[in-house]
Formats: structure tokens, sequence, C-alpha cells
């Protein structure tokens, strides 16, 4: 088994591809040890002394390590888990375990509005960033203002607060006249 690494736009975080895929459908953010009891995987990499966050994607799994930590020593076992895991047969998730990576539910009157703004996202942005391993989620709209929820690689970046104001922002406001701010929200 291969796995490729990849730097991602975080210094922070590095984006692993195993060659297998790593969830059918949507993604899965563990923000910390105790949010990773939903998935084998996520598991064994938060006991890898070091890592501080875990996302999986269609065909990618980033790690966030923290700031103590230097990469040289701490990529060999995460590529170590990793492959250990897909050769145990073991799933990505638990049984029953729920994936994200969708957008929050919004109806009522700016209902039309908020569809045209999930549909830049999945077409135009979230393709995007997860090709530097991490996703955007739509989480609120309310008079004007968007809230999007910043995972894996995305979430602490130090360029997204940029990526946000100058690319979404400007995507958004240039196509949908209704919206005059995005804001980032921690969920």
């Amino acid at each position: 088994m291969f796995i490729q690494t990849e730097s991602t736009p975080n210094p922070a975080t590095l984006k692993f591809l195993p060659g297998h895929t790593v969830l059918e459908m949507g993604t899965a953010d563990f923000p910390s040890a105790e949010a990773a009891s939903a998935s084998p995987l996520a598991q064994r990499l938060f006991a890898v002394d070091g890592v501080a966050g875990v996302f999986f994607g269609n065909d990618f799994v980033t790690v966030t390590k923290n700031d103590a930590t230097d990469w040289d020593h701490l990529k060999p076992a995460i590529l170590g888990a990793i492959m250990e895991h897909f050769q145990s047969g073991q799933p990505v998730m638990a049984d029953g375990a729920t994936q994200a990576g969708g957008h929050a539910e919004h109806d009522g009157a700016d209902a039309e509005v908020v569809g045209q703004i999930k549909e830049l996202l999945d077409s135009r942005v979230r393709p995007a960033v997860a090709q530097d391993g991490g996703d955007i989620t739509f989480h609120g709209f309310d008079r004007g203002v968007v809230y999007l929820h910043m995972q894996g690689a995305c979430a602490g970046c130090p360029s997204s607060t940029l990526t946000l104001k100058m690319g979404i922002e400007n995507l958004l406001r240039h196509y949908i006249p209704e919206v005059t701010e995005v804001r980032p929200v921690a969920v």
C-alpha cells in the first residue's frame, strides 16, 4: 500500500491519500480525540502522540498536529497508523455512525437565496477546498450575512480569513446581491 502525502495551506495540517475510498459520501470532522469515538481510524490516529485533529473526505485523510510536534517525527507514525487500519479490514466509521458534510437546513423567507448560496458552495467552493484537505459548509444566513463552518485543513488555517473574505465573500456577493458579508462559525 502506497500512501501519498500533500501539504496544505495550513502548515499544521497534512493531507494523506491512501489510494482507497475513505468515505463513500460526505465528510467527517474530528476536532478532538473525544470526538473520535465514531471512527476506528480516527481513534487510531489520535493514539499517535501529537495529533490534534482528524478530517475525512472521499479519498483523503487530513491530520492536524499540535504546535509542539514536528512533522518529521509525526508523519511516519501517521502513515503507519493509516496503513495498519486499511490492512486490518476495520471500517473507517463505526456501524451506525453518521457522517456530516452536509449544509445546515434553512427554510423560511430566504429559502431561495440560501438554495443559491448552497449551490455556489457545492459547485465552486467545496471542490477547491477539498483539494487543500478541508471543507466549508453552510451554517446560516441572517440579514445578508452568510455563516460558514470551516473543517479539516481550513479550520485554523492562517489563510482562511483571506479565503473567506476575498474569495468566497466576493464570489457570493457577485452572484447573489442579497449577500453582504461572510463570517466563519465554530460548531
